[in-house]
């Protein structure tokens, strides 16, 4: 009997639906844990005398990167760049510049090799070869950060010089370089045995050289010298991912200096230039350089009189300069002509005189300005004589514009004061309309207070009264107190306020030892790493009164200037920033307690200080083989 070939087909086809129908899915086998292993390399790792600018290192299964541009560092730095590139089952790198003799080469992957199908990483991998006839074999270690707050820099570049004049860092590339992790730490391979110097740079142009004063740098003054000896760690033999077999020494090559601290920061003392001009609103303008000055510019009117014509509002450093024009007559002149001579850094960086004809145009025209200010005028007339029409109370006189103002009353400690803030200088300040009332039984009666100018800024006040602890006040500020250049007055205020109870507050005693307390500086530091109050050491004590509840983290800094902030250093005359410490746990302050804390600055070294609840730069999570056929049995005996 002939069989239907048909009928065969659909018999099978109808045993295979069968079989996928069953409980339980078939199991596509185990998932791949192994990372990818190296089977080879043209040249050889740690070839001597190779010519060959293009490596290729050969795996066992398909790779790719991750993260090239980032990860893979090559010494000695390359200025042009590389092509690096994963093909199937090797990884090429063709290196654009010419080899240089006798010169050991690494190129370091750090976590950047990855097998495909998993995402397994092959781990911190290093290739090296050499164009000379030995290979330099030593490593140099440390970590790298901010100097003003501690926090670990990533991915700043690293890198020696063999030259130790201070000139090298200028005008040479680094020999020899690596990047530091999420933890600031790095690793430079590959170094000859020798004397150096060392140094970290944001290198914003690529050349390997500090040839910006824009660009991050950290620099240490004293010369390294690497070195090696055979070391012992104990190493844990795992029985599995719970269990461990046994703790074995084991012998390593330890190579030294393996603890360089380099504390970073960006020099303010850049070039100083005119950075821009604006003039948002027609009544002031600003002008902004891109670096500090001791004095203020110039300026000549071409088409008015600028003599007398403005109230001048300048930061501390006089780089940010806000001109507020006087004469009403100004504020509605579209565009100011003006000769503005100032300070400036020339091309060898000495500071010359330089002046420039500057327009200062107002955003919107004047006749806007008409326009809005009588539709505004139109609108609220129309609006009275609703009222009146309709028997309404109703106003006679357009309103007084309203002064800006943003003060501060009331939830203050015994030790602090109130705070006024204007948005345009004052023309008028009347403190016979500024009245403090302290309640005594039902009655408040009138209360003393001083009223006191900003030292910096001109449209920044305080009230300082005597203040007691659970104590009520009552401040009374009538209307048109203050009234501005524009004539724009404040409003009425009548606010009552309590000052806390004593036993609100906490005090922390701070006893530092390890500095020269004649010139520490303590901040108590919120949970967001922000100073809320300052204190010079006293006899090996920093104190602080009237901390409310809460935790709280320390920090010092040794303001050696004694210009009471933290100042950072300057390369070209060798001085490295203000030193930083932060005690390295959070301090917790209780109503009503008085905390005493020792700290001696040396307890610990600088890249183990900041508390890790404060640091915002956490360090990289370690890529780690996926435990992928565990979880899947986990999984499998759940069900």
């Amino acid at each position: 009997m002939r069989l239907n070939f048909r009928y065969l087909l659909l018999a099978v086809l109808s045993l295979l639906v069968g079989a996928c129908a069953n409980p339980g899915s078939p199991d596509g086998g185990p998932y791949d844990e192994e990372p990818p292993r190296v089977i080879g390399s043209t040249p050889i790792f740690g070839q001597v005398g190779s010519k060959n600018s293009k490596i290729r290192i050969f795996f066992n299964e398909n790779v790719s990167l991750d993260n090239a541009t980032d990860k893979v560092v090559i010494s000695p730095p390359q200025l042009e760049m590389p092509e690096i590139a994963s093909k199937g089952k090797y990884i090429e790198v063709k290196l654009s510049d010419t080899l240089k003799a006798n010169t050991t080469y690494s190129i370091d992957f750090a976590d950047a090799i990855v097998d495909n199908n998993e995402g397994n990483p092959l781990g911190n991998y290093a290739f090296i070869f050499s164009t000379g006839e030995n290979i330099d074999t030593m490593e140099i270690s440390g970590t790298v950060l901010n100097a003003e707050n501690l926090e670990p820099i990533k991915g700043i570049l690293v890198g020696l010089h063999s030259d130790t004049t201070d000139t090298a860092f200028t005008q040479k590339p680094l020999i020899r370089v690596a990047r530091t992790n999420g933890s600031g730490r790095f690793i430079i391979r590959g170094v000859a045995r020798g004397n150096y110097k060392i140094y970290a740079l944001n290198d914003a142009d690529g050349d390997f050289r500090y040839s910006q004063k824009s660009e991050m740098l950290a620099f240490n003054s004293q010369t390294i010298t690497p070195s090696c000896f055979t070391d012992v760690r104990m190493d844990t033999i795992w029985h599995d991912s719970i269990y461990y077999d046994s703790i074995v020494p084991v012998h390593y090559t330890h190579f030294m200096p393996d603890n360089i601290i380099l504390t970073a920061f960006k020099a303010s003392h850049a070039d100083r230039h005119l950075l821009k001009t604006e003039r948002l609103v027609s009544e002031h303008f600003e002008i902004y350089f891109t670096a500090p000055s001791t004095e203020l510019p110039r300026l000549k009117g071409l088409n008015y009189d600028a003599d007398n014509a403005f109230i001048i509002e300048s930061n501390a450093t006089k780089d940010t300069i806000s001109y507020w024009l006087k004469d009403t007559t100004l504020i509605y002149q579209d565009t100011l002509e003006t000769l503005v001579t100032y300070f400036e850094n020339d091309s060898i960086g000495a500071l010359v005189e330089r002046t420039d004809t500057i327009e200062f145009v107002s955003k919107f025209s004047h006749e806007k300005q008409v326009k809005w200010a009588a539709e505004a005028h139109k609108k609220w007339l129309k609006e009275q004589n609703k009222k009146k029409k309709k028997g309404a109370p109703y106003e006679k006189t357009p309103p007084v514009a309203e002064l800006g103002m943003e003060n501060r009353i009331g939830n203050i400690a015994p030790n602090e004061n109130l705070t006024f803030a204007f948005k345009e200088p004052l023309a008028v300040i009347d403190t016979s309309k500024i009245h403090l009332y302290i309640q005594k039984d039902s009655i408040y009666e009138k209360a003393p207070y001083i009223f006191r100018q900003d030292s910096v800024s001109c449209m920044k006040f305080k009230l300082y009264g005597e203040w007691r602890p659970l104590q009520r006040y009552r401040l009374v500020v009538d209307s048109a107190a203050f009234v501005g250049i524009y004539q724009h007055a404040s409003q009425k205020i009548d606010q009552k306020f309590e000052i806390p109870s004593l036993d609100t507050y906490g005090s922390l005693f701070v006893n530092i030892s390890g500095v020269d307390e004649s010139k520490a500086i303590v901040q108590l530091l919120s949970s967001s790493d922000k100073p809320i109050s300052n204190a010079r050491i006293k006899n090996g004590t920093a104190e602080f009164y009237f901390v409310r509840s809460g935790t709280y983290y320390l920090r010092t800094f040794i303001d050696r200037n004694g210009n009471n902030k933290w100042d950072e250093g300057d390369y070209s005359t060798g001085l490295q920033p203000e030193e930083t410490y932060y005690f390295p746990h959070k301090v917790i302050v209780k109503a009503r307690w008085d905390i005493n804390q020792d700290w001696n600055i040396n307890d610990y070294p600088l890249n183990k200080q900041k508390p890790l609840e404060i640091t915002k730069q956490k360090p990289d999570q370690n890529r780690t083989i996926k435990n992928r056929n565990a979880e899947r049995e986990q999984g499998k005996k759940k069900k």
